[in-house]
């Protein structure tokens, strides 16, 4: 029994290629629906299944080829984000077969395959899957330096194998220890989900942030790209809460936030805990923003702005964060900007021993924020001249 599957995110569809395998059906994917076209006329399969709003070609336009062009009567599954009632209408009226919503969990997918078309039969049983197809895929940068004893392979790898969307780049940033070796590791085997970008020489984790941003924006079936600790002070679910924030709603960036509170898990030292206060103090008067904590190694980006914040390379060491959103500020405007970012408190972090972050380090910030002030000042400075200038001109 053949399946072909159409979806312009191969995130979705290699988790969905690898259980139907399992299940004894001979499985092709394809993320171009011109050359899913093409795959289906030579593939011949039994069972089509197909995404609604992808590039060029919709699911719609491939579903009126196999029905209306080829008069074909092959089952066909639509998987989709899209849960507009116009769109549903649609699909039925073409004569598909079924209409799945995203998120879905395979299980299900798998029971109404069996229902259109039957079950290979196995010489193995396999075990359900409690794995769910999601509706958006996600980049995750996570920067790593020396990080050949603390890195928590396991952690990741098992978030992966269990929650579908997500694609990891662990970025080198020069590390002297065994920590390329480790990723390198940790990548076999599993090369379509995670990604291993190397620099030979230690940027700092600022550059080590921005190279990785900008190597995933390239990957075009990415919605959201965000950035991680290698350590897990935040962990994998806390960010997972990010991404469902910025996926249901109209923010551009939503940060992590260390806030102390009731029944949350939030773990400092004392003495970072007093610093950071002073800190924070001085940053919300240099971004004119209410913030609580910038410095959170835990942030998520709809795909839009990257260039934006990650473009340019960052003239301070610790705090490109708030330079960040003094880039989106720049952009935007103050006031737009204010609507753009959102400050999510996270349900846990807890500092990890071996911190890179000294406390003669966290001095030193202060003078960084005094720089950010200053440059970013005369940029916006520079910006109302030209646009002065424009407005006089024309």
């Amino acid at each position: 029994m053949k399946v072909l599957a159409i979806d312009d995110q191969q995130l979705v569809l290699l988790p969905l290629q690898k259980r139907l395998t399992e299940l004894g059906y001979d499985v092709k994917i394809e993320t171009n629906s011109v050359k899913g076209l093409k795959l289906y006329n030579s593939f011949k399969p039994d069972l089509v299944i197909v995404d609604i709003n992808m590039p060029g070609m919709s699911g719609l336009d491939i579903v009126k080829h196999i029905r209306k062009d080829k008069k074909s009567q092959t089952p066909i599954m639509v998987l989709s984000g899209n849960t507009q009632d116009h769109t549903i209408i649609e699909g039925f009226e073409l004569g598909i077969d079924d209409y799945m919503k995203k998120p879905l969990s395979l299980n299900e997918i798998c029971v109404r395959i069996k229902r259109l078309i039957g079950i290979p039969e196995l010489k193995q049983m396999y075990q359900e899957s409690n794995t769910i197809i999601q509706e958006r895929c996600v980049g995750v940068v996570i920067p790593c330096y020396n990080e050949e004893e603390r890195l928590l392979s396991k952690e990741f790898t098992d978030y992966i194998d269990k929650n579908t969307g997500y694609h990891l780049c662990f970025v080198n940033d020069g590390s002297k220890d065994n920590t390329l070796q480790v990723l390198r590791n940790l990548q076999k085997g599993r090369e379509d989900f995670i990604t291993v970008y190397n620099c030979d020489k230690n940027g700092g984790k600022a550059e080590a942030v921005r190279l990785g941003m900008l190597h995933m924006a390239q990957k075009e079936d990415l919605d959201y790209i965000g950035f991680l600790d290698a350590d897990l002070s935040t962990d994998l679910a806390d960010f997972d809460d990010l991404v469902k924030t910025i996926e249901n709603s109209n923010f551009k960036v939503v940060s992590g936030s260390r806030i102390c509170r009731m029944g949350a898990n939030i773990n400092k030292e004392c003495s970072r805990a007093m610093i950071s206060l002073t800190i924070n103090f001085i940053i919300r008067k240099v971004l004119s923003m209410k913030f609580k904590d910038t410095q959170c190694g835990a942030k998520i980006f709809s795909k839009d702005v990257i260039n934006i914040a990650f473009k340019d390379k960052f003239i301070t060491r610790w705090i490109f964060d708030v330079e960040i959103f003094k880039r989106v500020a720049h952009h935007f405007g103050l006031k737009s900007a204010r609507k753009m970012l959102c400050e999510q408190p996270l349900k846990r972090w807890v500092h990890a021993d071996g911190s890179k972050l000294s406390m003669k380090d966290s001095i030193k910030i202060v003078g960084q924020l005094a720089q950010v002030a200053w440059v970013y000042r005369h940029k916006k400075h520079n910006k109302m001249i030209l646009e002065t200038s424009e407005f006089n001109i024309t």
